[in-house]
């Protein structure tokens, strides 16, 4: 079995800790803000915490791939974790948001992305994206994730 690959991409963003996060956990947005996600269904009721889930469908690669996110970790305004399984694949996506300055002006995004492959099942788009020549697509999709979320919440400043 082949073993984990994790992405990891960076962003500082010019704005606040606070409206960063509600910008990357305001899910009925997400596809006003990020170009490569096309829908997001949320399947839970309540505020983004742990046990939120939401379907999100993303092109990626040229291909529409959608995966069913849950939020397994939450410490607002800090840090989330979300994992998927699909298609043979374990997904996990980290987002640490370090504050900046003592002024607080500017956040740093840390993004974590990790595909794990599980017991049997047919690889899906995503795990076939991490492979070794799909590392560097992955993160530039993530690295323009964080671009647009920089753009939206620094427009608002």
């Amino acid at each position: 079995m082949a073993a984990s690959r994790t992405v990891v991409v960076e962003r500082r963003i010019q704005a606040p800790q606070g409206r960063v996060w509600e910008a990357i956990t305001d899910l009925p947005e997400m596809p006003r803000v990020l170009s490569g996600v096309e829908r997001v269904e949320v399947l839970t009721e309540g505020g983004f915490d742990v046990g939120t889930r939401w379907r999100e469908t993303r092109r990626m690669l040229g291909k529409e791939a959608t995966e069913v996110m849950t939020v397994t970790e939450c410490v607002p305004p800090e840090r989330y974790v979300t994992v998927a399984d699909s298609h043979g694949m374990h997904y996990e996506s980290e987002f640490e948001l370090l504050k900046g300055d003592a002024a607080a002006t500017w956040t740093t995004v840390v993004m974590r992305f990790t595909a794990t492959p599980t017991a049997g099942g047919l690889m899906g788009l995503l795990a076939k994206a991490t492979g070794a020549l799909g590392v560097k697509a992955v993160s530039r999709a993530l690295a323009k994730d964080l671009d647009e979320v920089a753009a939206a919440v620094e427009q608002r400043g």
